[in-house]
């Protein structure tokens, strides 16, 4: 007897391909899902060593993150400290630079001093000392006749043509000298001492020294910018 048509269909060579084609999918669909239902459980799969390694893991790298932390927050201060630094010496540096400027003449100065009335005919030689004696004495300052003096400043001339800074200086004139009235004071006027000396040469001539608690000295008009050398930093 002959098989029947249907069983010989599925007994041909095309229909067990497909068979087979169909299983294999079915079976990678199977290993699929429970791949996905394991990935799923997380920490449920774990034991409990496994368990405990991974909680010593995560205390390690919070320590870890802590101690960053820590660490920025110790450079974020040195930087700070840093920069108050930094502003601090650039106020002091600005207020050292007002102090030169101020004792070479290139601003006003104020303070306690002497305030030196000259009359009579005096050559230009004998203020220079009576400046020189100030300036040893421990004058910061000095200004003649309303002129600040600075280097390259002189008091020149005969009796009764004097200047100082291409100004004529009247008769009488003023020297204002700041520093320890004290001091200045006591310089001029011990005996054997600068008015002494003037009294003993120059018998014509006044000098009256006044001892003042402020005087005032103006900056002066000088250009003091060197034409020729230049700073060596």
């Amino acid at each position: 007897m002959r098989a029947p048509a249907s069983s010989r269909s599925l007994r041909g060579p095309r229909n067990q391909l497909t068979v087979a084609t169909v299983a294999l999918v079915l079976g990678i669909l199977v290993v699929v899902q429970i791949r996905a239902q394991s990935a799923g459980t997380g920490l449920d799969a774990l034991s409990a060593p496994e368990l405990t390694v991974l909680v010593a893991n995560l205390n390690t790298r919070n320590d870890q993150l802590r101690a960053e932390i820590a660490s920025t927050q110790s450079e974020l201060d040195q930087l700070s400290a840093a920069q108050s630094r930094g502003d601090t010496s650039l106020g002091q540096l600005q207020a050292d630079l007002v102090r030169v400027e101020a004792w070479a003449g290139l601003r006003p100065v104020i303070g306690p001093g002497v305030e030196i009335t000259v009359s009579g005919r005096i050559p230009g030689a004998a203020v220079e000392d009576l400046i020189n004696e100030l300036h040893n004495a421990g004058a910061e300052a000095v200004a003649v006749g309303g002129i600040r003096l600075v280097p390259g400043s002189v008091v020149a001339g005969a009796p009764g043509q004097l200047s100082v800074a291409d100004t004529p200086l009247t008769d009488p004139f003023q020297v204002d000298a700041l520093g320890s009235s004290a001091a200045l004071t006591g310089t001029l006027t011990r005996a054997g001492g600068m008015i002494a000396q003037f009294r003993a040469t120059f018998p014509d001539v006044q000098l009256t020294v006044t001892p003042v608690d402020r005087i005032s000295l103006p900056a002066t008009k000088r250009n003091l910018v060197p034409g020729h050398g230049t700073p060596r930093l």
